[in-house]
């Protein structure tokens, strides 16, 4: 048997997405000055990822597989509509995990740029980093517009990744937390000129250790110590209702590792209460 993987040039792709919804906080690569009691953003969600995290904090969308799909055009239509409804200038898609249909997610960001060509808009992509390799990176910021980017590698230890993550297979884990920390190395090495790039990092002490926290501060401050980290405070959810969400004091106590054991020089953390940032 002969099994074809490649779709035809012509065909349009399609993905199912939640949203627009308008944010006042953003993403990961969202800029921490920005994050107020405004909106900032409005943001959309694509459904479908390759992880199947026990505690999902965005299982809703991760597994809906019934809704309508549509097409990038549609989508950045509708995107566009809702940046001029609540006047704001970034536009972001996060998931489930909007990079697993390249073809459509180079599209929806080709429309979305022609859509919005003025020199305020900003396009936004919040991935795991699972599969945004080199190439895909530069399609992504040199062909389609991309000027924001946030990339969450999870952590740094193998066995961590594997339990925050399901992946069971260790070739593949390993292989997709060494491309998500590439994908850091690499927008600051080739794109920080036209890129805002932010890092995620989940935190609950269920998942990963404050030891690893700071392996993972010492980590990414060995590549560029002023990129902004945004902690977050992982709550109970999907599969994981037994954890419970860090407290201000747990959250602050990451915040001063990363900080002052780790080097970072911009973190952000997450919290019950709102959002922490550098000096605050």
């Amino acid at each position: 048997m002969e099994i074809q993987t490649a779709l035809p040039e012509a065909h349009t792709p399609l993905r199912i997405i939640h949203g627009p919804q308008a944010h006042q906080v953003g993403g990961k690569a969202t800029p921490w000055r920005l994050k107020g009691d405004r909106y900032i953003e409005v943001a959309i969600w694509a459904a479908g990822c390759c992880y199947a995290c026990p505690q999902c904090q965005n299982y809703h969308v991760t597994y809906d597989g019934r809704s309508e799909p549509m097409t990038p055009e549609e989508a950045a239509k509708l995107v566009t509509m809702h940046r001029r409804m609540y006047g704001v200038d970034r536009m972001a898609i996060s998931g489930g995990e909007p990079t697993l249909n390249r073809r459509w997610l180079v599209q929806y960001f080709k429309a979305l740029k022609g859509l919005n060509p003025d020199k305020e808009a900003r396009l936004h992509l919040d991935s795991n980093g699972a599969i945004l390799t080199r190439d895909y990176l530069d399609e992504l910021v040199l062909d389609a517009g991309v000027t924001d980017i946030g990339v969450e590698p999870k952590g740094v230890r193998l066995e961590t990744f594997i339990k925050m993550t399901a992946v069971g297979d260790r070739a593949l884990a390993e292989r997709y937390l060494n491309t998500s920390w590439e994908a850091v190395r690499y927008t600051v090495n080739n794109h920080q000129d036209r890129v805002f790039l932010g890092v995620g990092l989940p935190y609950n002490k269920a998942l990963i250790t404050l030891s690893e926290v700071r392996e993972f501060g010492e980590r990414l401050a060995s590549i560029d110590p002023r990129v902004q980290l945004c902690v977050l405070d992982y709550f109970p959810t999907f599969r994981r209702t037994d954890i419970q969400r860090p407290t201000v004091e747990e959250m602050l106590k990451v915040k001063r590792v990363l900080e002052e054991e780790a080097g970072l020089k911009t973190v952000v953390v997450q919290t019950s209460i709102g959002n922490i940032g550098p000096k605050q």
